[in-house]
């Protein structure tokens, strides 16, 4: 475990200066969407996120949650479980309430980690009476359209799907070499395609949804929501962009430090890309500890040998 000294800080990424926690508060209470761009498994990042959306509702405003983890199918399981406190349970009943309600979501045979830190936040909004709705696709439809491709589903499938019409192809080769850089170099072409359908759609579905929320005019819409969605400005919040181009949007990107030492430079890099122009990383960037050193795409490779060395040796076994 390596102790960076940006661990723990936050900093305004067009000016590289500190920006202390209650003057982030300040500035980001005033958008009408707010970002909180995580690593999904990160402990720091979720806490985080609590204290943020703790720190807004303090400031008198009423936040609106929305989850990618949920799909907007599932919003009104979150809303029973935001209404159930107007009834005082005992800890047996809560307990009963949060083993029904993970079984809704279909989040039973996620691990109780991942489970407690969304969990933690869908309480959070209980206890303050805000409104948590899920944003995304149902996770079937997600499924059946990086099987399938967009054109291989049925007529009705795709009638269930929004579309920005934001499908461009610097953009798309930006997030096929993105694909590829994630599976550590391996691409498969018709792979790849439908994989970008289901980026695209999910994208598409969650800028609507959050438009969606955001006309509710309750409070700032908070949107916990994987990072890779909202770096430079692209995914979701163009697209939210396209269609209400009024909406104010912030976006924190919760960052691990890197696995070496690197300057702080190095995290606020700009990035072009032909037809969207030069864009940053996100508007505020929070830095927290990795939660592992280890080089994902090493452990990929051990994977491999133990599938070849497996494979040569049930081809060479002797034939019954």
């Amino acid at each position: 475990v390596r102790q960076d000294p940006l661990i723990g800080k936050t900093v305004n990424v067009k000016t590289a200066a500190l920006v202390s926690y209650e003057s982030l508060i300040d500035r980001i209470s005033e958008f009408d969407i707010i970002y909180l761009s995580e690593k999904h498994d990160n402990a720091d990042q979720h806490q985080f996120q609590h204290r943020v959306i703790s720190s807004l509702i303090e400031k008198g405003t009423t936040p609106v949650i929305g989850f990618e983890f949920f799909s907007m199918e599932d919003t009104p399981d979150l809303l029973n479980f935001i209404d159930s406190a107007k009834v005082k349970h005992t800890k047996k009943a809560m307990t009963v309430i949060e083993k029904d309600l993970r079984r809704k979501l279909r989040w039973d045979t996620q691990s109780d980690q991942m489970w407690k830190y969304y969990y933690d936040l869908l309480s959070l909004a209980r206890d303050n009476g805000l409104i948590a709705a899920g944003i995304d696709l149902p996770s079937t439809l997600k499924k059946r359209i990086t099987r399938k491709g967009i054109k291989g589903l049925s007529e009705l499938e795709k009638e269930a799907i929004y579309s920005t019409g934001l499908d461009d192809t610097p953009y798309k080769d930006y997030m096929l070499d993105v694909f590829k850089a994630v599976h550590c170099g391996m691409s498969h072409e018709r792979m790849q395609q439908r994989l970008y359908d289901t980026w695209v759609a999910r994208n598409d579905k969650m800028a609507q949804s959050i438009t969606r929320l955001a006309a509710l005019k309750n409070g700032p819409v908070v949107v916990i929501v994987g990072g890779g969605h909202t770096e430079h400005g692209l995914g979701i919040i163009d697209r939210v962009k396209s269609i209400n181009p009024d909406l104010s949007q912030v976006n924190i990107g919760l960052k691990e430090i890197r696995i070496n030492p690197a300057p702080l430079s190095d995290y606020l890099t700009p990035f072009t890309l032909e037809g969207h122009g030069t864009m940053l990383p996100a508007d505020f960037i929070r830095f927290s500890q990795r939660v592992s050193y280890e080089d994902p795409c090493k452990a990929f490779e051990k994977h491999l040998e133990k599938m070849k060395a497996r494979s040569v040796k049930e081809d060479s076994a002797p034939e019954d």
